[in-house]
């Protein structure tokens, strides 16, 4: 998990919170998007009446939110990996050894790594937060 959270990030976790009434266990931003983690048991709350507290938190900080669950463990990896990187499809994941392999064609391949690996440079600490692994994309 990621250990320590900046002022910034704690002023996000803060308007979450107020705005959607769920306190997220984590927030990071991945390529310009905030992304919260929450329990699973308490999605359907974030989510209620369409996304409206999404919406309306989008609407305050002038970015694109992302919520995704919190993962249990590898086998939830996949899962956590594709909500991050919405809209973006991943064909598989695999994990050998230290090394978590994200599967993706051509064109999805470009868009995760990104410009001068940007995109890949902000997965790396999130991938080696939540699982203790290295990432790399083929």
């Amino acid at each position: 998990m990621i250990k320590t959270i900046d002022m910034k990030h704690m002023r996000y976790i803060n308007l979450f919170e107020k705005v959607s009434g769920v306190h997220p266990k984590h927030c990071f931003v991945y390529n310009s998007a905030i992304v919260f983690v929450v329990p699973k048991n308490m999605l359907a709350k974030v989510i209620r009446d369409s996304g409206r507290d999404i919406k309306e938190m989008s609407e305050i900080l002038g970015r694109k939110i992302k919520v995704a669950i919190l993962p249990n463990g590898l086998e939830d990896a996949e899962e956590f990996i594709s909500e991050i990187i919405h809209p973006v499809e991943i064909k598989s994941i695999e994990i050998k050894d230290n090394l978590l392999i994200i599967n993706a064609g051509p064109q999805n391949k470009a868009i995760l790594i990104g410009r001068n690996k940007a995109r890949l440079e902000e997965m790396k600490p999130i991938v080696k937060s939540y699982f203790g692994k290295e990432i790399r994309i083929v």
